[in-house]
């Protein structure tokens, strides 16, 4: 897997691209704008200088080159006179159209939205199982426009939009191609089970889940790491975290809880992008409460939040409790949040602003319904100990000569079933 910046010609010079977008007849255009915006930071993260904007208004897509004759002349004399060699649409091309405008631009690299997120995919994955998700959702998406297309495999192997399985491994042949999809499925299905079986545990251990939600770039890993010392790569990047990190943290009242990170949204997030992700986007599904992080200072959070809704909606989470943590207020609040007052709090991950009452939140969210008991076991029973791991969360075990000490916080049923063990509560 090929996961060097291959945006950068050299030390000192990033390669600059063209980006396109087309608003269609009765789009939203703040919403357009948003997106377009939002594409070029997708492409500075991934190294490269944006040398121009071409933007197009139209009643429909055309259907062979997606922006019209015209406009591709306009963008062909633009890339001649400039020298670009790689235009990124800010949508989602079929494989007629990306040959059809890289032949009618001649010598120019087209690539869609879906093959941009995935080459910063590439970029940022860094576990077995982020690398071998990359891979798969690049050969199903990517192999696909160039095979069918007669485009040499080769040009999987350097320049912008090219990161992640490269021509040693695609060799030339489809059933080459399909051997190494099926062998990746088999990869990623054998470490969905081990994860099924890691989820399984803590479910049995009774401890409470919540799992760090939000739009790409909102602050959740420089949460996880004020909160928890995880230690987590942080930067000001989209798709910083692939990967999904899950640490123990102590509540005040002693209570330990498990703290998920989880891959950022974005918006038009490909769907095959989601089905690639899906065992890391699950442990939303897995939780038992989820934080939303937004970016409280960037003027797009209210839809950001928005997408981060409908994407959690669609992942089959949306019972869960939710808290909307505003971040970053230290850099200001750019809008008013939509979401139920009583369901915010507003921090500063880096300064540390606000810790106190988002911890004290979530203590809230995983002690309700749930009291700490202080439980007597004599040495006879000391097998419903077990019963205490299995359905509370122990916080202390203390055996003696005349049997076992457990402090547990735990629910109304187990406290009843072990009532006559109570000491105090």
């Amino acid at each position: 897997m090929k996961t060097e910046n291959l945006f950068e010609q050299n030390k000192h010079e990033k390669q600059e691209v063209i980006l396109v977008s087309v608003m269609e007849k009765g789009t939203d255009r703040h919403e357009c704008e948003a997106s377009f915006d939002e594409l070029e930071r997708l492409a500075e993260t991934a190294g490269a200088s944006v040398y121009a904007r071409m933007t197009q208004e139209k009643e429909n897509p055309d259907p062979r080159t997606f922006i019209g004759s015209g406009k591709v002349q306009e963008l062909k004399t633009l890339c001649e006179n400039s020298g670009v060699k790689v235009v990124i649409f800010d949508h989602e091309l079929s494989p007629s159209q990306i040959k059809n405008l890289e032949n009618d631009l001649a010598d120019v690299q087209v690539i869609d939205r879906s093959m941009l997120i995935l080459d910063i995919f590439a970029l940022h994955a860094t576990s077995g199982e982020g690398k071998l998700q990359v891979e798969l959702a690049q050969l199903k998406y990517t192999v696909p426009r160039l095979m069918g297309q007669g485009t040499a495999l080769s040009r999987l192997g350097g320049g912008i939009g090219t990161r992640g399985p490269g021509e040693s491994k695609l060799e030339t042949d489809r059933r080459h191609v399909k051997r190494r999809m099926d062998a990746l499925e088999a990869a990623l299905e054998e470490l969905a089970k081990n994860r099924a079986v890691q989820r399984s545990s803590r479910d049995r251990s009774g401890i409470f889940k919540i799992a760090i939600a939000g739009y790409t770039n909102a602050g959740k890993s420089t949460l996880l790491n004020r909160l928890t010392d995880a230690g987590i790569l942080a930067e000001d990047k989209l798709f910083a975290t692939l990967d999904p990190t899950t640490r123990k943290f102590e509540l005040p009242c002693g209570e330990e809880i498990l703290l998920t990170d989880t891959v950022g949204f974005i918006r038009n997030l490909p769907h095959h992008l989601i089905r690639a992700f899906r065992s890391t986007l699950d442990e939303v599904c897995y939780a038992d409460a989820i934080l939303v992080v937004i970016d409280a200072s960037d003027p797009e959070s209210i839809a950001q939040v928005d997408v981060t809704r409908s994407l959690i909606d669609e992942l089959g989470a949306s019972d869960k409790p939710v808290l909307f943590v505003y971040n970053k207020c230290d850099r200001g609040i750019a809008s008013h949040p939509m979401t139920p007052s009583d369901q915010n709090i507003f921090i500063s991950a880096v300064t540390g602003e606000g810790t106190e009452e988002l911890v004290s939140r979530l203590e809230a969210l995983a002690t309700a319904g749930k009291k700490r008991y202080v439980f007597a076991f004599p040495n006879d029973k000391l097998g419903l100990v077990n019963t205490l791991y299995s359905e509370a969360n122990v916080i202390d075990a203390e055996y003696t000569e005349n049997g076992a000490l457990v402090t547990a916080v735990c629910d109304k049923k187990t406290a009843g079933k072990l009532a006559r063990y109570i000491k105090e509560a």
